[in-house]
């Protein structure tokens, strides 16, 4: 299954559940995005022929983070980009998770190990603001309000 978190026509995030299963090839992020997300499922002896990336000058403004959810069940809070509190919902073993736009936060539910795929080169403390997280009393889980 895809989900596709939007807030005022912007996609935050896209999320692909452990349970999505399809022949073939389909990326699911717009070519206009700095990072790109797809899925393929091959039978045994397709071949993709070798190949190298040429040099291309990219601008990237925002970065766009890819979390492969190893092990474990983690909460995925949402917020605006002026930090406004959205909504929440429950990542689990197998699931995948590009974080597109606005904010996000994480409380870990049970032991989890995470795989993080991100743009670089790192700008340290220019690539992020925190703020202060939802509280538990506040949170709003995705289709159970």
């Amino acid at each position: 299954m895809i989900e596709r978190i939007v807030y005022k026509d912007i996609e935050l995030a896209l999320i692909i559940r452990h349970s999505f299963k399809k022949d073939g090839i389909e990326f699911f992020t717009p070519g206009t995005y700095s990072q790109q997300i797809g899925y393929m499922n091959r039978p045994a002896g397709y071949i993709i022929p070798p190949h190298v990336h040429n040099p291309v000058v990219r601008e990237v403004q925002y970065t766009k983070e890819v979390l492969f959810i190893k092990s474990g069940q983690l909460r995925v809070d949402f917020y605006s980009d002026d930090q406004d509190y959205l909504e929440s919902t429950i990542l689990e073993t197998g699931d995948v998770i590009m974080l597109a736009y606005g904010g996000h936060g994480f409380e870990m539910l049970e032991p989890t190990e995470i795989i993080e795929v991100k743009q670089g080169p790192y700008a340290g403390d220019h690539d992020k603001t925190r703020f202060d997280p939802i509280k538990a009393s506040d949170l709003k889980m995705r289709g159970k309000n």
